[in-house]
């Protein structure tokens, strides 16, 4: 059952921000619990992020795959080498239905992007997973004065921070209700990981 929520849900991870960072990936929050396959970023199984990167880097959907889950530590492994970061835009929520869509997140507290990237010296590239995702994004780097435009999906646009130019991609959800298959998604997500 689908029940109206309205109980403040927090971040259940820290951010993932490996030494050398130059990439951030950034999605909107976590789905449900019960819809982990590991304790780390994207873990619900049906969604398409670890087999689009096993795409585009070993040319394998299933590279992060162990039985019905994915491997956290090959995914936590792989991060820290291609010198990826994670985390979301939101810190806390109130779930509107008891599901993982986006569509029914309120968000009640935005992630400090700023704050993120003063952590991030390297970075130089934000990777923005879904539209709940650049929306809050985007209220987050406003209320810091930053106006940055929205980039349409699979292109970027950039803004300086901290007398550094970062490139904010614009990338479609790896959500399977995201009408795209994981091909087609991969061929976009190259733009950035390619």
């Amino acid at each position: 059952m689908n029940s109206v929520l309205s109980i403040p849900e927090h971040h259940p991870l820290k951010p993932f921000l490996p030494a050398g960072a130059t990439i951030l990936m950034l999605g909107s929050f976590p789905p449900p619990r019960e819809k982990w396959s590991m304790d780390f970023f994207y873990p619900n199984f049906q969604n398409d992020m670890w087999r689009i990167i096993g795409l585009l880097y070993y040319n394998d959907p299933a590279y992060f795959i162990a039985g019905k889950r994915f491997d956290a530590q090959k995914v936590i492994t792989f991060c820290q080498d291609k010198e990826i970061a994670l985390y979301d835009t939101a810190r806390t929520v109130i779930r509107q239905r008891n599901n993982a869509s986006d569509k029914y997140l309120e968000v009640v507290e935005r992630t400090d992007i700023p704050e993120l990237l003063e952590r991030l010296p390297e970075c130089r590239r934000i990777v923005v997973t879904g539209q709940k995702a650049i929306e809050t994004l985007l209220e987050s780097l406003s209320s810091s004065g930053l106006e940055v435009s929205e980039p349409v999906i699979g292109e970027f646009s950039g803004f300086i921070f901290a007398g550094r130019e970062i490139h904010l991609y614009r990338m479609p959800s790896t959500s399977r209700a995201y009408p795209l298959s994981i091909v087609e998604k991969a061929k976009i997500y190259q733009r950035v990981f390619g």
